[in-house]
């Protein structure tokens, strides 16, 4: 077996862990994927908290600490769509400056099918029950809005910093609503889930 082929069967997440002595959040991986004393968690919930832990260790491994954020608002900045480009750019700067090689780092972030190797490879399998398919888009749709609230605070946080807008202490609330145009009811998308539609005969 050649170096590339054995690179290759081993996988990228169990190369990362190797590479950065994280054992333990492999066994972490598979007992979350299994329900091992713990509530189960997704494939993509498994690779962000991959993803963050690995922030987590780069971070310590340089003693990194002018970023002002944790790992999970971090990821966020480097990765989603919905960050503006100066943030994005700000927390390169402040990574690199801390001797963080950030184009390494991004390159090292793992996909939902990279953890679902690892775990097969690990022979870590559950018995998935029928999909309650409401539950699974309400948790989606909670992530997106937890999603919201972050980008929102890092901006108003941001715009307050460089005096460009005055205010205090602040929170976000990001409320979703559905409305209906046939029964002209509004609702709370978390409500509507629950009572499994809205108002209109039939619903």
């Amino acid at each position: 077996m050649t170096a590339d082929t054995s690179r290759t069967r081993r996988g990228k997440v169990e190369r990362l862990l190797a590479a950065y002595d994280m054992g333990e959040v492999g066994e972490e991986l598979v007992a979350a994927w299994t329900g091992e004393g713990r509530e189960r968690r997704s494939l993509r919930e498994l690779a962000r908290y991959f993803n963050e832990q690995l922030i987590e260790q780069v971070l310590t491994e340089h003693a990194a600490t002018a970023v002002g954020a944790d790992p999970g608002t971090v990821l966020d900045r480097l990765r989603e769509d919905s960050v503006s480009t100066a943030v994005r750019n700000r927390t390169r700067r402040q990574l690199e400056r801390e001797g963080v090689d950030v184009d390494e780092l991004e390159s090292a972030f793992v996909s939902h099918s990279a953890v679902q190797t690892f775990l097969r490879h690990r022979g870590a399998s559950r018995e998935e029950p029928d999909t309650d398919q409401v539950a699974v888009e309400a948790e989606h749709i909670q992530g997106l809005r937890n999603r919201t609230v972050t980008v929102v605070e890092d901006k108003v946080s941001s715009l307050r910093s460089t005096d460009r807008i005055d205010v205090g202490s602040f929170n976000v609330i990001v409320d979703v609503q559905v409305y209906c145009e046939d029964c002209q009811t509004g609702m709370d998308v978390d409500d509507l889930l629950e009572a499994g539609g809205c108002s209109c005969p039939d619903a």
